[in-house]
């Protein structure tokens, strides 16, 4: 047998001479006799071994052109191209001038390290290294799975390039795309198509970004949003750690809990999920429904946070905040909104508007009821200022003021607790329904009460050795017309929600 095997690698050689010693294929076979149609050709059989500029050819039979200098193998086909990359199938072609080879089979099977790749139909590219699959392709790397229609796998950079109908999922996360670049030593892959991440209970969508498979870290730079149970974030670029459940996004954010119907925007956001806070600034508006009507707060920075039960706990606001709902509107430094205690906290130079009413303190404090404002407190220094033409004001100051509601939501009487100060005109109207300015009641007491009816005063009541004088509406001495501290600021009162980014 050893002295066969000699005679064709013998006649091998002397009838290939007209091709390069360079790229002439080797080979060893049980048997071999030419091709009684095709004298270049040698029809080999019986253990079949060819070699050629290091790559080794296995396989039961074969022919082999020495004209042309190709290859064709059947049955248990293995290639060995290095000592980690194989390429098993059925049916071989490999021309041997091109460098390339051409491998079928029901599965063929490319191994390079610990990535394998299986295929009905193989062509590998040994000037570039590349192995290229059209038929669909399944690959398994550690415990990852990537399926595609079409694509190929550089062996000298261990990526894959695929598309069409493209799937990767691993024990954590399921990727569904178009195009796909996977890096199989990184761990990354970049995708432009529309893409959406399942893993466990988020979903993250993007049309152009990447994805770490290892540390779960997804990036995205267009049409970008994260879906958990309970939140949705869009935005134009989203960073987004899956383990942790926390999200940094930039451009357009909108942030929106759909348990508790809340949302958030701005042009940068955070989410926790872990921490259960919500953050967005620059822009930054919080919009939701509370007792039946919507409120709507700007400031440079908010603060959204819910309790272990993703049930809404509270609103923080710093800096430059207005607030809107339609029966009250406010403005301030910063603000404290929670839910339990119903109970918006206002602080550093806040103003409160309801109906016809400015109010300012050092602080206020709004309780609400289901029905609207429950009770109104402004402590220190507050000041209540109502408009009665563009020259006189209606004013109620001293240290603090408490404004009580009925179960409706309307106001029923006010407190002014500690060095009252009051500045009221009156009014009557005639047959037709005018009103008109008859005199002014002005002074002071230790406390003082006003009663509404119809959301407008309608009785006062004065505690403490009151000082009150009235005065004819032209005898009303100038400098007691204003309060101490008074500064009417309607000009800067939200009309409409949209009027909170105007500070």
């Amino acid at each position: 047998m050893k002295k066969y095997r000699h005679i064709l690698i013998l006649l091998f050689c002397l009838c290939s001479y007209g091709v390069s010693a360079q790229k002439i294929i080797e080979y060893e076979a049980g048997m071999g006799s030419r091709n009684s149609d095709n004298p270049d050709e040698w029809v080999l059989y019986g253990g079949v071994k060819a070699t050629h500029e290091g790559m080794v050819l296995y396989a039961d039979s074969a022919l082999l052109n020495m004209e042309i200098n190709d290859f064709t193998a059947f049955r248990n086909v293995k290639i060995v191209l290095s000592d980690t990359t194989f390429i098993y199938g059925d049916q071989l072609y490999y021309d041997g001038m091109a460098r390339v080879v051409d491998v079928w089979d029901d599965t063929v099977v490319f191994i390079d390290g610990g990535t394998v790749l299986k295929t009905p139909h193989l062509l590998f590219d040994r000037n570039t290294n590349t192995a290229t699959y059209t038929t669909w392709g399944h690959t398994t790397k550690d415990d990852r799975i990537l399926d595609s229609r079409e694509g190929y796998y550089d062996a000298n950079t261990k990526v894959f390039h695929i598309y069409r109908h493209v799937v990767l999922q691993d024990s954590s996360a399921l990727l569904k795309t178009d195009t796909l670049v996977y890096n199989t030593v990184t761990e990354v892959v970049d995708f432009t198509s529309p893409t959406h991440i399942y893993s466990d209970s988020t979903t993250i969508y993007s049309e152009c970004g990447s994805y770490n498979t290892s540390t779960r870290y997804a990036y995205s730079t267009k049409s970008s949003y994260v879906q958990t149970e309970e939140k949705i974030l869009t935005c134009d670029t989203l960073h987004y750690y899956v383990d942790r459940e926390y999200g940094k996004a930039y451009g357009n954010v909108k942030l929106r809990d759909t348990v508790n119907d809340v949302t958030c925007t701005g042009r940068y956001g955070e989410s926790d999920q872990q921490r259960h806070l919500s953050f967005v600034t620059d822009s930054a508006l919080v919009f939701f429904v509370y007792e039946g009507d919507t409120v709507f707060m700007h400031a440079d920075s908010l603060f959204v946070t819910n309790d272990s039960l993703q049930q809404f706990q509270s609103v923080m606001a710093y800096h430059h905040v207005k607030s809107f709902r339609s029966d009250v509107q406010a403005m301030c430094d910063s603000c404290f909104f929670s839910v339990p205690d119903s109970l918006m906290h206002l602080y550093y130079d806040p103003v409160v508007w309801y109906e016809s009413f400015q109010c300012t303190s050092d602080t206020i404090d709004l309780y609400h009821g289901e029905k609207g404002l429950r009770k109104v407190l402004l402590k220190t220094n507050s000041l209540s200022v109502e408009m009665v033409d563009t020259l006189k004001y209606n004013q109620l100051k001293g240290k603090n003021t408490i404004v009580y509601f009925d179960t409706a939501g309307e106001p029923t009487y006010a407190d002014i607790l500690g060095s009252a100060q009051m500045v009221y005109y009156l009014t009557e109207s005639d047959s037709a329904g005018n009103l008109s300015l008859i005199g002014v009641n002005a002074g002071m007491g230790s406390d003082m009460r006003i009663y509404f009816k119809e959301r407008k005063p309608d009785r006062l009541v004065t505690y403490g050795n009151p000082d009150m004088q009235a005065y004819p509406i032209a005898q009303f001495p100038l400098d007691m017309q204003r309060l101490k501290g008074f500064n009417w600021k309607d000009s800067r009162r939200p009309k409409k929600w949209m009027d909170v980014f105007k500070w």
